[in-house]
C-alpha cells in the first residue's frame, strides 16, 4: 500500500524536532510482517508471560476450551487495538510521542510521554534484574559456584556480574540501532519457541502418556469463585491488561514497517495465533510437571531446576535471557528512549534518551531485591498505567473521528502560536480535561474496592471514556 500523501520533514523547530522523532522515509523502512510477528512473540514468551499463560488454566476454574477461547478473544481484541494505533505511524512514519501532538498539543504531548516514560523506566529496571537471574543461573551451572545469597543490596558477586552483563548487552544492542533490535527479535522469538517445544517434548518423554490424562483433568476445570461468564471475562481482561503498555506506543515499531498490510499480518500471527500456541505449550509443560513432580508448577525455572540437566539448564538460561531482554526492548527500552527524547528534542536524541533510561533503570533494578520489592509500589505503577488508558482513547478518537485520518506533519514540528496543533499555549486543554475525567474511573479501579471487580477491564473502559469525552469536548468547541 503506497501513501502518496506521506511527507518527510527536512527540519523543524529545535524544541520539537530531531532526526529520531522525524518521519521515517519509506526507503529506510526494513521491517515486514515477520518483524512485527516477533515483536509480539518476544512480548508473550517472557518468564512472566509463561507463568501467566499457565496460571490462566489453573486459577479461574474454567474448562480448557473456554480458557483457550478467552485467550484467542483477548488476542483478537489486542490485535484490533494495535491495528488502530499502529496505522497512522505506518502512514506518516512518526512515533507515538509525535503522534500525540495532534490531540494533546505540541507541548502537551510531553505529558503522556513523561508518564509512559516513567512506567517504562521502572519496568525496564525490574526486567533487567530478572533477565540477569537467567545469566546467573548459567554462571552457577557452568562453574559449579554455589548460590550463597546475600551480598551488597541483596546481590552476591555472581548476581552483580550477571546484572552488569545484561545491562550492558541491552544498551549495546539499542545503540546499534532499530535495525539490529529487529534482528535480535527475529532471532530470539523463533529460538524461544524451539526451546519451549524441545522442553515440552522432553517433559512428554519423561512423563509418558500420563501427561494426556493430566491435561484432561486441567481441561475439565474445577471449583472456583468465578462463574463461567465472569471467569471468561476475567481471563480476557487479564490478557488485554498484560499488553496495555505496548498498545498505546505501538507506533514506535509500526513506523519501521513498509506497508499497513504487513503490519496487520504480523499482528494476526503474533497475537491470537501465537498466544494460543504458546498457551498450549505452557499448559502441556505444566501438566507434565504434575506427572513428574506431583506439583502444578507455573514457573518454568522451577521446572528446569528439577529436571537436573546441565545442558537443559544452560539452554534454558539463554532462552529466558533472550525472552526477557526481548520484552524489555519492546515494552520498555524503545518507548522510554523516544518519550525522553520528546521532552527536549534539541538536546536529547533517542540515543541519549536510551542512555538516560538505562542509567535510571540500572538503579531501580539494583534496588529491587533489597528495597523496592519489600516496599511494594505496584499501586504507584498501576496508577500511572491507569492514567495512560484515556490517552489511548484520545489518540484513536482524534485520528479517526476528529482529524478524519488527515494529519499535517509539518505543523507537528512547529512551535508557532498559529500552528494547527499549538492550541492554547501549546496545550489542548480539552484533551487534558478528557484525560482527567476518564482517569478518575481508571485510577479508581486500582484504589477503590467498589471498582476493583472491573480492574481487568479498567484500562479498556478508561480508554473508551477518554475517547468519548474528547470527541464531545472537541465538537462542542
Amino acid at each position: 500500500m503506497n501513501h502518496p500523501d506521506y511527507i518527510h520533514i527536512a527540519g523543524g523547530d529545535p524544541s520539537l524536532y530531531n532526526e529520531d522523532l522525524a518521519p521515517v522515509p519509506h526507503e529506510r523502512r526494513h521491517w515486514g510482517a515477520f518483524e512485527i510477528f516477533n515483536v509480539w512473540n518476544n512480548d508473550i514468551q517472557s518468564l512472566f508471560g509463561y507463568t501467566l499463560a499457565a496460571s490462566l488454566f489453573l486459577s479461574y476454574g474454567l474448562n480448557g476450551w473456554l480458557t483457550f477461547t478467552a485467550i484467542v478473544v483477548s488476542g483478537l481484541i489486542v490485535m484490533w487495538l494495535v491495528n488502530l494505533s499502529g496505522r497512522p505511524s505506518v502512514r506518516y512514519g512518526i512515533p507515538y510521542a509525535v503522534m500525540a501532538r495532534s490531540s494533546m498539543g505540541v507541548k502537551g504531548a510531553r505529558f503522556p510521554a513523561l508518564i509512559r516514560g516513567v512506567v517504562a523506566i521502572f519496568w525496564y529496571g525490574v526486567q533487567t534484574y530478572f533477565a540477569s537471574t537467567a545469566v546467573a543461573l548459567a554462571i552457577h551451572a557452568l562453574f559449579g559456584i554455589e548460590d550463597t545469597g546475600g551480598g551488597f543490596l541483596g546481590l552476591n558477586g555472581v548476581d552483580w556480574i550477571a546484572y552488569i552483563i545484561v545491562a550492558g548487552f541491552q544498551i549495546g544492542l539499542f545503540l546499534m540501532g532499530m535495525e539490529w533490535v529487529g534482528k535480535f527479535l527475529n532471532w530470539a522469538g523463533p529460538f524461544v519457541y524451539v526451546v519451549m517445544i524441545v522442553l515440552a517434548l522432553m517433559i512428554w518423554y519423561q512423563a509418558g502418556n500420563g501427561i494426556w490424562s493430566e491435561i484432561g483433568v486441567i481441561f475439565q476445570g474445577g471449583d472456583s469463585e468465578y462463574g463461567t461468564v465472569s471467569g471468561f471475562i476475567a481471563v480476557v481482561g487479564t490478557m488485554v491488561a498484560y499488553f496495555a503498555a505496548v498498545v498505546i506506543n505501538f507506533g514506535d515499531f509500526s513506523r519501521f514497517v513498509k506497508t499497513e498490510g504487513q503490519m496487520r499480518t504480523g499482528n494476526f500471527w503474533g497475537l491470537p495465533v501465537s498466544m494460543a500456541f504458546f498457551s498450549f505449550i505452557a499448559l502441556f509443560i505444566t501438566a507434565g510437571a504434575v506427572v513428574l513432580f506431583g506439583e502444578r508448577l507455573t514457573d518454568p525455572t522451577a521446572i528446569v531446576e528439577r529436571v537436573d540437566s546441565l545442558a537443559l539448564t544452560l539452554i534454558a538460561a539463554v532462552t529466558f535471557f533472550a525472552a526477557t531482554v526481548g520484552i524489555n526492548l519492546v515494552a520498555n527500552f524503545v518507548p522510554a528512549a523516544y518519550d525522553i527524547a520528546n521532552l527536549s528534542p534539541s538536546t536529547i536524541s533517542a540515543r541519549t534518551g536510551g542512555l538516560i533510561t538505562a542509567a535510571l533503570a540500572f538503579i531501580i533494578g539494583a534496588l529491587w531485591v533489597s528495597v523496592i520489592s519489600a516496599i511494594g509500589i505496584a499501586g504507584f505503577v498501576d496508577t500511572l498505567g491507569a492514567i495512560l488508558a484515556p490517552l489511548y482513547g484520545i489518540l484513536i478518537a482524534d485520528y479517526y473521528v476528529i482529524k478524519k485520518r488527515q494529519l499535517d506533519i509539518d505543523q507537528m514540528f512547529t512551535a508557532q502560536p498559529t500552528g494547527r496543533y499549538y492550541y492554547q499555549g501549546g496545550w489542548n486543554q480539552r484533551a487534558i480535561m478528557a484525560v482527567g475525567i476518564a482517569a478518575v474511573f481508571s485510577v479508581g479501579t486500582v484504589w477503590l474496592p467498589a471498582l476493583q471487580a472491573l480492574a481487568g477491564f479498567g484500562w479498556l473502559i478508561g480508554a473508551v471514556l477518554g475517547g468519548v469525552f474528547y470527541i464531545l469536548f472537541m465538537r462542542r468547541n
